[in-house]
């Protein structure tokens, strides 16, 4: 079963403004804790053998944030890779032929995401996607990205937006032969081979990749303990 855990958290952070004039967008509070502590909680509840987090904007502050803890951090420079380059930059770290990703903009509230992926993971599985009816989701801008199937296969679509959680076959992208791309790459291939597995999240996820998005997440997770 896979036991690694790779992190993004390189962006630049741009649709967060001023927000990010110091500091990297993962470290932006967020109901009193750094965003990227909200996706640790899921993490170190999980306890993966590995867990590499990636850096560019600011890095130092990313570096300094996990200096005290097991994470191990890969600075992508002088460029950044984007999520698919970045995985495959950070595979010696991980050394797993089989890794979860999970995005650092986001806050969930509900049922561990990693946990979920894994009691759905099969074997034969490439990629399996966590993924978030619209009905559930706080603070997204723009349309869905995903339609599943009755038999747990996605498809590009509008019903479902995906929550930035997955497991993924590390060899989709040791093959590839470039640097930089993004994962959406990968996903493309696997659609088109009918070969690209969802499930759905059961709770509530918020987007805090935009400024308005703190208030919503801080509001969704005061809302959920009443």
């Amino acid at each position: 079963m896979p036991d690694a855990v790779m992190l993004f958290a390189a962006g630049f952070g741009t649709r967060m403004g001023r927000l990010t004039a110091d500091q990297p967008k993962p470290l932006i509070k967020v109901a009193g804790q750094p965003l990227i502590d909200h996706a640790m909680k899921w993490v170190n509840d999980f306890d993966p053998r590995t867990v590499v987090v990636n850096a560019h904007y600011k890095s130092d502050q990313i570096i300094h944030h996990f200096a005290q803890s097991p994470v191990q951090v890969r600075v992508e420079f002088p460029d950044i890779l984007d999520t698919g380059g970045g995985l495959k930059a950070a595979l010696p770290m991980l050394d797993a032929e089989t890794v979860f990703t999970l995005n650092s903009d986001a806050v969930w509230q509900g049922p561990n995401p990693l946990k979920l992926l894994q009691d759905a993971w099969t074997d034969d599985m490439q990629a399996l996607l966590l993924c978030v009816p619209k009905a559930q989701v706080i603070g997204h801008i723009g349309t869905g990205d995903f339609d599943m199937s009755s038999d747990g296969h996605a498809v590009w679509g509008t019903t479902m937006i995906y929550s930035g959680a997955q497991i993924l076959r590390t060899d989709l992208v040791s093959d590839k032969d470039k640097t930089v791309f993004s994962l959406k790459e990968i996903w493309d291939d696997l659609v088109g081979q009918n070969a690209l597995h969802a499930i759905s999240y059961p709770g509530q996820w918020c987007d805090v990749g935009h400024p308005e998005g703190i208030a919503l997440a801080e509001d969704m997770l005061r809302t959920s303990h009443v």
